[in-house]
């Protein structure tokens, strides 16, 4: 209990940092992931739903995934199936912990899937379509954005409203 009362902790700061402008935030950067991942502590505490808080595991991870492939590609440090090798990596990093925890396979399922799994699944999909999405807006303005920080908001306001339309289908649904 102490290490999620800890993460969730460095998210507020982040935040509270971030929202102060001390620090200037960039999409996918440590402090961010700071942020999302002491919310996601929080959001257990508070009594979120599984489907919604892992929704927001899912595009974390892809995030991570995506950040440290731009990372290593910068550095030269490439190897054959390096993609596919990061993002089993993280996953797996992810998923084997909450197994042994006791978080995910007790039970707890939506749709016959675990609540945890599903719902980092649909995430990681989601934030890649909210990806697509942005450069496909990009493309349609020429390459610029429609406004300041649109690589950010997109996806974030993407994963909002789909927080929001799955609430309410497992509040209709349960």
């Amino acid at each position: 209990m102490q290490n999620k009362k800890h993460i969730s902790f460095l998210g507020l700061v982040s935040f509270g940092l971030i929202f102060a402008g001390i620090i200037k935030a960039q999409p996918v950067c440590p402090v961010c992931v700071v942020a999302v991942a002491g919310g996601l502590g929080m959001s257990r505490w508070f009594g979120v739903d599984d489907v919604i808080s892992s929704l927001w595991i899912g595009a974390l991870l892809m995030a991570l995934v995506l950040w440290t492939i731009s990372w290593l590609k910068k550095k030269k440090w490439n190897f054959k199936f390096s993609d596919i090798a990061i993002f089993f990596l993280y996953y797996l990093f992810t998923y084997i912990p909450l197994y042994f925890a006791k978080i995910i396979g007790q039970g707890n399922n939506i749709f016959g899937m675990d609540k945890v799994l599903f719902g980092s699944i649909l995430g990681t999909l989601i934030f890649i379509f909210a990806l697509w999405f942005n450069n496909y807006l990009k493309i349609k303005n020429n390459g610029k954005g429609y406004f300041p920080y649109q690589k950010v908001v997109v996806p974030f306001a993407i994963l909002i409203l789909s927080s929001l339309i799955i609430y309410f289908i497992i509040s209709v649904a349960i």
